[in-house]
């Protein structure tokens, strides 16, 4: 006699990606470029979402390391996996701008940086631990690609809401100061890792189906730093010392604004290649929120630098940005919800026993 078969664990929160809260990430950037466009009403409501998602990845992650401890610390000592761990940060800091930003809870805000900052403590220094002391070693080829930027997104998304939170938490000139150490932080993390991607992208064979969407995080990851130099430039007023510091923030930042822009006509001409050339098919992937993110963050940093610097003729670039990003968004969000109720379809048929009909 056999026994009955038994219930199966849910795979999918044992194998579930890691990187998930980059869609975190990309709804709260793409309701901040919709709330600076003027667009009434739907940045509140992609800000309520996005707490629903939020809620929901850290109820799988708790799921994932009650249930899957091993897979998950697989993932996270992983050279290639382990960094999209980050967006875990980011997407916190990001949701603490929405808060700071467009509603009246602030210190829902200053709770998620203090939250943001724990969390890049322990997973960045884990991170760097583990594949510093891990053998053997992954070629290069393998191991790196556009994902290892999160690395400056995450360390950059601290100066962002730091700036925002710093006179709530009371402690303004500590906060500032931490915002401004962050942000060359993130720019050195930006130009460590940017140079052996491209060494890797010109120097070593690209398959079409390596060439995916985390490398839009070349570009996304110089927004987001030229939104923190943005931010820091408008904290300015807030201490003298920073405010000395204004001029070299100020070169700086457009010097990643600058080089961010030069990337987007690269990344687009290689997605040509990639899709209509060789024929690599678009399916969703939750790794296409990496592609949303850099869209939606290039238009609030083109916005929040033009302000701060009193360039107003770059306004004319977020007018047209956040159309494409919200586009973006939509299409990719559509595809999650098909992917999503295929896989429903296809679990509930796995688990719905067999019966036969009587004639």
């Amino acid at each position: 006699m056999t026994s009955p078969p038994q219930e199966d664990k849910p795979s999918f929160i044992e194998d579930f990606f890691p990187g998930y809260f980059a869609l975190v990430m990309a709804t709260g950037i793409v309701s901040l470029a919709m709330h600076f466009e003027g667009f009434p009403g739907l940045p509140e409501v992609l800000l309520w979402l996005n707490v629903i998602f939020y809620v929901v990845l850290w109820g799988i992650t708790v799921l994932r390391i009650a249930l899957f401890r091993s897979a998950l610390i697989a993932d996270l000592t992983h050279h290639a996996r382990g960094v999209t761990f980050l967006t875990m940060v980011a997407g916190t800091a990001v949701l603490g701008v929405q808060f700071a930003i467009l509603t009246p809870f602030i210190t829902v805000a200053a709770g998620l940086w203090v939250f943001a900052v724990l969390l890049w403590l322990i997973l960045i220094y884990t991170f760097f631990a583990a594949v510093t002391v891990a053998e053997p070693k992954p070629s290069i080829e393998v191991a790196i690609n556009g994902s290892w930027l999160l690395v400056t997104v995450a360390t950059e998304s601290l100066t962002v809401l730091g700036t925002l939170v710093a006179q709530t938490l009371g402690l303004m000139i500590p906060i500032l100061f931490w915002a401004l150490c962050d942000y060359l932080l993130g720019a050195m993390f930006y130009i460590l890792f940017i140079a052996l991607i491209v060494y890797r992208w010109i120097f070593l064979r690209m398959e079409p189906a390596k060439l995916s969407p985390p490398y839009w995080i070349n570009m996304g990851a110089l927004a987001i730093t030229t939104l923190a130099g943005a931010r820091l430039i408008l904290s300015s007023k807030n201490w003298e010392i920073l405010h000395n510091f204004q001029p070299f923030i100020g070169g700086f930042t457009l010097f990643f604004w600058a080089t961010g822009t030069w990337w987007i006509p690269l990344l687009v001409i290689v997605g040509f290649w990639r899709h209509v050339i060789e024929r690599v098919p678009i399916t969703y992937d939750p790794q296409y929120w990496s592609l949303v993110f850099p869209l939606g963050m290039y238009t609030v940093a083109t916005f929040m630098f033009a302000n701060a610097t009193g360039m107003p003729f770059l306004l004319v670039i977020p007018r047209i940005g956040v159309y494409i990003a919200m586009l973006a968004w939509l299409i990719t969000f559509c595809a999650m919800l098909l992917k999503l109720g295929n896989f429903c379809r296809a679990y509930g048929r796995r688990k719905t026993p067999l019966t036969t009909r009587a004639h």
